[in-house]
């Protein structure tokens, strides 16, 4: 019998072990929800969760964005990519030890999106309502097509 299998044949209790020392997974809910970045304690950009669908002519993006000003968001657009930009900014009413629970996300945000066909950005739309941001594409529509007369190269 080797060493390992007289380790696995040892009865061994749960609770055993001497507590870990280190501070590797402590719970400090201001590291994760873009208050501080793990490792240089700068504050994070967040990434804005979006839903991206299409209809017989446009691409459609909705992203909830609730907390943010309309004024305080950053839309741009080129034929093949959207990219989102905001910040939302925290009203902060008690200090970081009153808390119970932390989720919401507060500061920048970032989103850039690939599209899957070409848009006519000049028809592009942005409009929110109630915390919803629905940015609509018009597609370029690539069956469309038009007849062009030939001039005559006579100079009068």
């Amino acid at each position: 019998m080797d060493e390992y299998d007289e380790v696995l044949d040892d009865e061994y209790e749960f609770g055993d072990e001497e507590a870990n020392d280190t501070d590797e997974f402590e719970d400090d809910e201001s590291e994760w929800h873009g208050q501080a970045g793990p490792d240089d304690g700068e504050p994070q950009e967040g990434e804005l969760p979006v839903d991206m669908y299409h209809t017989g002519e446009a691409i459609v993006i909705r992203a909830l964005v609730a907390g943010v000003s309309p004024s305080d968001l950053d839309i741009a657009i080129t034929r093949d990519m959207v990219t989102i930009k905001g910040i939302r900014e925290e009203v902060q009413e008690v200090g970081d030890d009153g808390y119970y629970h932390r989720e919401l996300f507060w500061g920048s945000f970032t989103r850039s999106l690939l599209l899957p066909e070409e848009v006519l950005i000049d028809e592009a739309e942005a409009q929110e309502k109630h915390g919803l941001l629905e940015i609509r594409l018009p597609k370029v529509d690539k069956d469309r097509s038009t007849r062009l007369k030939v001039k005559t190269g006579s100079h009068k």
